[in-house]
């Protein structure tokens, strides 16, 4: 019975990381994951330089990814070879070896009876069918991060690397193109962060994938168009239009709910002057780096911050808490707040369910 349950957990685990799309916590996948996360945390303490603890992070989720199979098909070898046991192979050594002749379709240990050949053409197709499942969910995995880190490259051209609102902006109004944001870049970043919710919920692996550029995170990209988008609505004396409050709550949206799986707590409905990890210094410093280019500006910069904030409040909590499970290189008003903790996290939480306003 102890076998046959470790078997059914397995395939149970197996469906619900791969097939199921939803973000639901296997306790394998989650096991497994905080098992690789310790190793890796080992290699990269807070006392390295960043450049190596990058070095040593980007190894992490492949490495997880790719043994987590092995990890399916070692409990699966185990249970069977309990099962085996039970029915009637003994010592337990012939056990084992007959549930891995089984599982492996080697062939060299063929059991008597009737029932234990069933058993044995049982775990057979099992691990060919954990085979077929892993062929068929890396090109998934890596064909959502080829979409991701797109975008996230092509914004380094606007933004600058670590990407900056500020330098959004600016190259924005040099080029003469601040007015069309939404069509050039909010539309894009609204499909974005769509498809980040989906694939990095349904396949939270995609979480710890390292962009290939040290200096890149998909978090702090996500930051920079909030931060951006926020400001346009806020601070910039442009015309206002529904397309820069999309991306905003598509965004925060998205963060939320990746946060969800993480467990990471938040305030699902904040007030709009609840404290913010943006200093008011720190945004007429911005402000008046944006005088300086030239970019017009709302004549109310009191209003200004209060709207700033009554955006930012939406999503600072998560972006800061996702930026420190990531480890993301530093970058402004996202992963360089003293709240960051740039420790490699020992904890695999379990998703929270939360229902987003």
């Amino acid at each position: 019975m102890v076998g046959l349950v470790l078997v059914v957990g397995t395939l149970a685990s197996a469906l619900k990381t791969i097939v199921v799309p939803r973000g639901y916590a296997s306790w394998l996948t989650r096991i497994h994951f905080t098992a690789w996360r310790q190793v890796f945390g080992w290699f990269s303490g807070p006392r390295q330089p960043y450049a190596t603890r990058d070095r040593v992070l980007a190894h992490y989720a492949p490495v997880a990814l790719v043994t987590l199979p092995a990890a399916w098909v070692a409990l699966v070898c185990i249970g069977f070879t309990g099962v085996f046991w039970a029915a009637g192979i003994h010592p337990l050594a012939e056990a084992f070896a007959t549930s891995g002749s089984s599982l492996f379709t080697l062939g060299f240990d063929r059991p008597a009876g009737t029932g234990q050949v069933i058993l044995s053409f049982v775990e057979a197709g099992i691990g060919l069918g954990l085979v077929s499942l892993m062929i068929s969910y890396l090109p998934t995995i890596y064909g959502a991060f080829s979409r991701r880190e797109a975008l996230v490259g092509l914004l380094e051209v606007r933004a600058g690397l670590p990407p900056s609102p500020a330098v959004l902006l600016t190259r924005y109004a040099r080029i003469n193109l601040l007015d069309r944001m939404d069509d050039d870049l909010f539309v894009r970043w609204e499909e974005w962060f769509m498809d980040v919710e989906e694939s990095h919920t349904s396949q939270p692996s995609l979480v710890f994938f390292r962009s290939p550029h040290p200096d890149r995170s998909w978090v702090t990209a996500a930051g920079c168009v909030l931060d951006t988008a926020a400001l346009r609505a806020s601070t910039i004396d442009v015309a206002r239009t529904a397309q820069t409050d999309l991306v905003l709550r598509s965004g925060f949206f998205a963060l939320r709910r990746i946060a969800d799986y993480f467990g990471i707590a938040y305030d699902p409905d904040p007030q709009p002057d609840a404290a913010i990890s943006i200093t008011r210094p720190e945004f007429d410093q911005l402000v008046e780096e944006l005088r300086v280019e030239g970019i017009p500006l709302k004549s109310d910069m009191d209003q200004a911050w209060r709207d700033y904030s009554g955006w930012r409040v939406n999503y600072d909590t998560v972006l800061i808490e996702l930026c420190g499970l990531v480890m993301a290189p530093p970058a402004r008003w996202s992963s360089d707040r003293p709240q960051v903790d740039n420790r490699f996290p020992k904890v695999f939480h379990a998703p929270r369910r939360r229902v987003n306003p």
